[in-house]
């Protein structure tokens, strides 16, 4: 399949917080000692990629995991940065579901973080970056926030990313065929 731009993403390798379950985005937390290997290991898996822009949110997490993958002195972009979890930093679903059943990051307000409306206004400034640039782009980011930016680069509402599972230190390629956004590769 042929595909003119390419956005190729990278989720950062394990942490305290993302092994247990707990939102995690404004608190930087460092990679597990052990899963700096997981981020050693994607060296490989993305050298053959050529990117003309590679791009990092700015939390600790996604910066290393860039660099022990052999991208070093890459850009930090704020707009890459995690979903805003307000007063659910650091707790799981679950725990937010004892007070608010059925409640979800994708559709529901995260008191005192973001809404889906402004992850939306900043992923779409990444996918509009991304389209502006001659070749291919790596960027190195979170769970949701990539989920949330495939569906965007889909044409989708952010809310869709719930659908995209992905998994600590995985590589996903989004691209275009015949003018329209596609999903390359997804969590691999």
């Amino acid at each position: 399949m042929a595909t003119t731009e390419q956005l190729w993403i990278v989720r950062h390798g394990p942490t305290e917080w993302s092994r247990d379950g707990r939102h995690t985005s404004v608190t930087d937390l460092p990679l597990l000692p052990e899963s700096e290997d997981d981020a050693r290991a994607l060296a490989p898996r993305l050298a053959d990629v050529d990117p003309v822009l590679v791009l990092t949110s700015p939390r600790q997490r996604a910066r290393r995991t860039a660099e022990l993958a052999g991208f070093a002195g890459v850009e930090v972009d704020d707009d890459l940065a995690e979903w805003a979890y307000g007063d659910y930093e650091g707790v799981t679903t679950a725990e937010i579901r004892e007070t608010r059943p059925g409640w979800s990051v994708w559709t529901d307000s995260c008191p005192g973080g973001e809404t889906p409306e402004q992850v939306t206004e900043r992923l779409d400034r990444v996918v509009e970056r991304v389209r502006s640039t001659d070749g291919p782009v790596l960027a190195f980011a979170h769970s949701h926030s990539l989920r949330g930016l495939a569906a965007r680069w889909l044409g989708l509402p952010v809310s869709d990313g719930r659908h995209f599972a992905l998994g600590t230190a995985t590589v996903s390629v989004l691209g275009s065929e015949r003018e329209n956004p596609v999903v390359v590769r997804w969590n691999s």
